[in-house]
């Protein structure tokens, strides 16, 4: 019995297992943890409004598209958002993905659509910029 003890002793630390170390985590790489959120908003965004064009699909296989469509969303946010926690805080995570967001957005809106992107959506957007610039200022 005590040996067993001995394992679990050091596998946690107040009663919690230990952090499990990450190449990737490791090697602190701030492109990955950009480059996954892009890959995730791409497939947020999809599947919140890909099925606009498709209104004669009925509803309940929309929202099952949906669902797995987010799957592969949440494949590559929470890893960014893993890997991320520590260079940045929560809120800088937030941050970066609200930017993201509406970054891709504005391209999705404009080549899918086919909406127009107006002035007063540009500067609503240019105003938010400026939120994150207040948020990331030390």
């Amino acid at each position: 019995m005590p040996a067993l003890y001995d394992i679990r002793k050091r596998r946690t630390r107040g009663g919690g297992a230990l952090p499990r170390r990450n190449k990737i985590y490791e090697k602190d790489q701030p492109v990955i943890r950009i480059a996954l959120p892009i890959c995730s908003n791409i497939f947020m965004t999809f599947a919140w409004y890909g099925h606009l064009k498709f209104r004669h699909v009925p509803l309940w296989e929309v929202i099952l598209i949906s669902w797995l469509t987010a799957f592969a969303e949440y494949c590559f946010q929470d890893p960014a958002n893993r890997w991320g926690y520590g260079q940045f805080s929560a809120v800088e995570l937030k941050t970066i993905q609200q930017i993201i967001s509406l970054t891709l957005f504005s391209i999705f809106g404009v080549l899918y659509p086919n909406e127009q992107l107006r002035w007063n959506y540009l500067a609503g957007f240019a105003l938010l910029a400026a939120g994150a610039y207040l948020i990331f200022r030390k």
